[in-house]
């Protein structure tokens, strides 16, 4: 039931990536990489460091080396930082090497996700300035019509994970990625 390329997904922060992202590799019987964690482990500080530190550019920059190091390791499922995709070189990349899916969340659902982890320890760094909702709707209008150039497009509303699951590995094994559930 293991893919034979990386399932990478996409998407607003809080759309789920992580916490499906897990779930699926656990389902699919492969490795799980959290690229945001990754750069923290490569950059030896957080993202939110990072961004303070050498700015946005410069995240970015090591994001499309991480993503592109992370691609060349046997398939895996892949969570992106919301933005990663923005990147015209990252977004080829993983067009080029893994089956992307857009965890598509209206801004509702991402405000109450985001909302009280942000508040806590302020690790979203494209929120910490403004209005939240303004910011998420902002990002969304300008992200969406990106995003939805993946292979996949998954609305992720407050259902159980299952479901979700069960229609990421459907549309994997109806892509000839893996077999079946």
């Amino acid at each position: 039931m293991a893919p034979n390329r990386t399932v990478a997904l996409v998407g607003m922060m809080g759309a789920g990536k992580t916490s499906i992202g897990k779930r699926l590799a656990a389902r699919l019987n492969v490795p799980f990489c959290d690229a945001d964690q990754e750069i923290e482990s490569a950059a030896g500080m957080s993202v939110a460091e990072i961004f303070d530190r050498y700015g946005e550019p410069e995240f970015r920059r090591l994001e499309r080396s991480v993503i592109a190091r992370l691609l060349a390791d046997p398939p895996h499922v892949l969570a992106t930082g919301g933005g990663a995709y923005m990147d015209d070189a990252t977004r080829a990349a993983l067009k080029s090497h893994a089956f992307t899916i857009w965890l598509k969340a209206p801004v509702e659902i991402l405000l109450g996700r985001v909302k009280k982890r942000q508040e806590a320890n302020q690790t979203r760094p494209l929120l910490n300035v403004g209005d939240m909702r303004e910011t998420l709707e902002k990002l969304l209008a300008a992200r969406g019509p990106v995003y939805a150039q993946a292979d996949m497009v998954l609305e992720s509303a407050d259902e159980p994970h299952t479901l979700l699951l069960d229609k990421i590995v459907a549309a994997l094994a109806a892509h000839g990625l893996c077999g079946g559930a």
